[in-house]
């Protein structure tokens, strides 16, 4: 029985909404779904966001209002849930939530993540690269203590097939040359795999376009939403797919099937 894994930054859960993203999830057949940048409170979510179709909700809400956020909705209750990683600058963005599925066997985690953007400036890309230093550590505690799979927005397009004008990107936050090497890393020395690419190899696979110019319309994209998992669990993804036919912002849904059931 197959694990449907989903993930998708909504630019707001409210506009996502707005644009048909709850029909949508509630039709997808996820078993967990991660989501990123709801850019809510605790107040915007009660009574309208906490629960979509069989999936309930758990959410790491930002200090600042209407700024980042992650969520994660997943149909079977978790044994425990873990908000936040590094105690500091970056829990007080609502960047990481946790769902954990432990058992007597296994210990097994779902993780919805969402990784800075340094495009509005240099004092945030050096806020990302701050954040990178910590993620690595953490990540590769995590991976010495269980199995799992982190989705979410990376905000960095790893190699030139991952977007449309690598050439003249090669300056911009995303895909610079110390971001693809943090990511070069993880997924060497760092033993995580990028589950989408060991399905699907192809070029012209993105995730997010810009709302400049026609960027959706010419598909001038980049591929920026992972999933992320340690090599046992990577080794049963089966299927890929990037939900196109709908628009609920300026992402794309990631969708990968796993031969494995919680």
């Amino acid at each position: 029985m197959a694990f449907r894994l989903v993930t998708l930054n909504l630019n707001g859960i409210r506009s996502a909404a707005s644009k048909g993203f709850l029909t949508w999830a509630e039709n997808a057949a996820a078993d967990c779904m991660g989501v990123q940048e709801t850019k809510a409170q605790s107040a915007d979510v009660a009574g309208r966001f906490e629960r979509i179709g069989d999936l309930d909700g758990h959410f790491h809400y930002a200090w600042k209002k209407g700024y980042s956020g992650v969520g994660l909705y997943a149909r079977k209750p978790p044994s425990a849930v873990v908000t936040g990683f590094d105690r500091g600058e970056f829990d007080a963005e609502g960047r990481w939530v946790e769902n954990r599925y432990d058992t007597a066997k296994r210990k097994f985690s779902v993780i919805s993540c969402y990784f800075p953007s340094g495009s509005s400036g240099e004092e945030r890309q050096q806020a990302k690269f701050r954040f990178l230093a910590k993620m690595a550590r953490h990540l590769r505690r995590l991976k010495a203590e269980r199995e799992f799979i982190l989705v979410g927005d990376i905000n960095i397009a790893h190699r030139e097939i991952d977007l449309r004008n690598w050439r003249s990107n090669q300056k911009n936050s995303g895909f610079l040359p110390e971001e693809r090497a943090w990511m070069t890393e993880l997924l060497g020395k760092g033993g995580l795999v990028d589950v989408f690419r060991t399905l699907n190899p192809h070029p012209e696979q993105y995730t997010w376009w810009s709302n400049r110019g026609q960027a959706w319309a010419k598909n001038v994209g980049w591929r920026l939403d992972y999933h992320l998992a340690t090599p046992a669990i990577a080794a049963t993804a089966r299927r890929e797919h990037i939900f196109l036919a709908e628009r609920f912002s300026d992402h794309a849904p990631v969708v990968i099937d796993y031969d494995f059931k919680l």
